[in-house]
This record gives structure tokens, sequence and C-alpha cells, in this order.
């Protein structure tokens, strides 16, 4: 049986929350805070499964106890309590990047926890986190100029290995948990002069992934932005999908452009990465480099294996020791369709080397 603290400071939420969490055999609330500064002591003296964080509280919000996790090196996986407002969004990932492992919105009201979506979703990320890698919190990232100098390094070698093929290329980006955390790596050392267009599908919902295009865009030399329906797709511009809908690829004459879809979920999430793979087989794409990255589930093996039956595709893939859950990269590996298998840190040199610079 899982152990999970939960850490709220609402009687009323902190109720329902554990018995949501109880009601499942699999897992126990063993303990409760009510604020940053109990849950500390309590992480300082005993190891969970899994932490529930609510954000705003009195004495240490969320953020602040994930600050003092990091400082202190307390491993721990935490799952964030959010709102779906803009500054909800923006918050979430500020904790992403602090080291917790994924997130749930938590209805404004408590009555709405269990109208079969809150309480569903939370018992499906505890499963998921509960068998993730804890964060450490030792590994930070890059400061400004720690990357510069790492983005000038990479600039410098694909300039000595420039693709001299006019091909037609994407680099298509499928990530799901750990992913938002994952892309800060990645993004931010790709150039402006990138030989082809980036597209990413994030498993997030709606109202997440603008937030997110906006924080890589603040990190980042090249552009990035939430793709929006209808636009054509440049070289040296990123794309991030928008969070409930399957986001395709269609080749209109010599151009990419973007058309949003509404079918179910696929593979239990929306967007798809499946969806945006398969779109790229009938199009004008002369070769495209597809990245899967840290996930849970399956989501971009059969899409990928269906654009290599049509497409000259390269798989690039995370390896299991830097992926906070193996599990999309792993599916791509074990169905034969990895190309090569880099850390997290490499990712990005991968792309660069393979894409070319304008």
């Amino acid at each position: 049986m899982k152990n999970i603290l939960v850490v709220d400071d609402s009687a009323l939420m902190r109720r329902v929350i554990c018995d949501i969490i109880n009601a499942d055999t699999r897992f126990r609330v063993s303990d409760r805070a009510t604020n940053g500064e109990e849950a500390l002591e309590l992480l300082k003296r005993k190891t969970y499964d899994a932490v529930i964080l609510d954000v705003n509280m009195p004495k240490m919000t969320g953020l602040e106890l994930l600050k003092e996790l990091r400082d202190r090196k307390i491993p721990a996986r935490v799952v964030m309590a959010s709102t779906d407002t803009k500054e909800g969004a923006k918050t979430t990932l500020d904790a992403l990047s602090l080291g917790a492992i994924d997130f749930i919105h938590k209805p404004d009201n408590p009555g709405d926890c269990k109208n079969g979506v809150f309480d569903t979703g939370l018992i499906k990320i505890l499963e998921v986190v509960c068998e993730s890698k804890a964060s450490d919190f030792t590994d930070k990232p890059e400061d400004e100029a720690a990357r510069s100098e790492t983005h000038k390094k990479l600039i410098e070698l694909a300039s000595r290995a420039k693709r001299t093929v006019k091909d037609k290329q994407i680099v298509a980006i499928a990530s799901s948990t750990g992913g938002p955390k994952a892309l800060q790596e990645v993004i931010p050392l790709l150039p402006a002069s990138l030989k082809a267009p980036v597209v990413i599908v994030q498993h997030m919902p709606a109202g997440f992934t603008a937030s997110l295009a906006e924080r890589l865009d603040s990190l980042s030399e090249i552009k990035v932005s939430e793709a929006e329906d209808g636009e054509a797709l440049e070289s040296g511009h990123v794309y991030v999908a928008q969070g409930g809908k399957h986001l395709n690829i269609d080749s209109v004459g010599n151009t990419y452009k973007i058309r949003y879809s509404d079918e179910p979920t696929r593979e239990g999430v929306k967007p798809s990465a499946n969806y945006m793979y398969e779109s790229l087989a009938n199009g004008i794409t002369d070769r495209a480099v597809c990245v899967v990255m840290t996930g849970m589930g399956a989501d971009g093996t059969k899409g990928i294996a269906y654009l290599k039956e049509h497409k000259n595709t390269y798989v690039i893939t995370q390896d299991q020791d830097s992926c906070t859950v193996y599990g999309m990269p792993k599916s791509a590996y074990n169905a034969g369709l990895s190309n090569c298998v880099v850390p997290l840190k490499q990712i990005a040199q991968e792309i660069i080397m393979n894409v070319g610079v304008m």
C-alpha cells in the first residue's frame, strides 16, 4: 500500500482528498499537514510515496516548501493541486520547475471534487507518480550564463556539420509527465537559425499550454508560441500544441499548417502525439526528426511507426536515467523505432546536429 501525505490548509478540502485516496485500497493517507512548515517537519523525518501539495497556504506556501526541499536536498514525489486561472498556470509551471512531478486542477468548490473528473484524475496521477523517480531537487537548471555558453558551443558544432541537403524538415516532440521541466532543458538550447520548425505535443489540459509556451519563449533565443489553428509553420520557431485538442500538421502547397481536431482521447490523452506524427506521413515532409521524452504510457509509438513506413524519419528517445517516468521513450525503444538514445542534456545537440542551421 502506498503512503500519501496530504498538505492543504482547508480542513474540508483535506477531508475530501483523503476520502478519495483512502477509498482506493492501493493508497493510504498516512499523514496530513495544514501548511508547508508542518509538511517540511514531516518530510524531514518520513518518506512518502507521494505528496499532494496545495499552493496557497499560511506560514509556508507550496512553492516555498519546494524551495526548502531543494535547498535541503530532501527527495519527494510531489503533485501540486493547482487552479486553472492564468496565474494558477504560471504558479504550476514554477512548481514543476522546482521539482514537482505533476499537477492536478483542484476545483474551487470542494463539493466538485467527487464529480468523477477530479477523483478519477487524482488516482490516475497517483498511480504514475508513486512509480516515478523521486525528485532529489539537486538538478537545478543552468543559469543564463551557462546556458549561453552551451548554446554557443552547440551552434559552432552545427555550423561545422552543416547539412547541405534541402530537405523539407520538421522536428516533432512528444512529452508528458516530467515534460515541462525537461522541455526547459532542451528548447532554450535551440538556435533561432534552426533549419526546421519544431512542434511539441505536451500532455497538459487547456489553459496551461499557453503559459508553458510563454515560459519557454522567455528562456529561449528561438521563438516559442502556442500553435494557432490554420497557422503556417516557419523554420526557427517552436509551436506548442493547445491542451484539450488534437494537433495535426497538414501540407498546403509547400507549407506546413496547423489543424486542430476534436476526436476523443487517444492513449488516454488529448492532445495525442500519435495524431501529430501520423499527419506528417502524407504531406510534404522529406525528413522528420521525432523526439520522445519523459512520460507515462505509449503515446507516440504507433504514430511514429506509421510515419516511418512513409517518410525518412530519425527518432531520438530520452534515456531511462534522465526520465521522470520512463514510459513513452521505453515504448518507442522497445518497438524498435529509436535511432539513438540520449540523456536529457544531449537532446538539443542531437536535434541541432540532425537538422542543421540556416
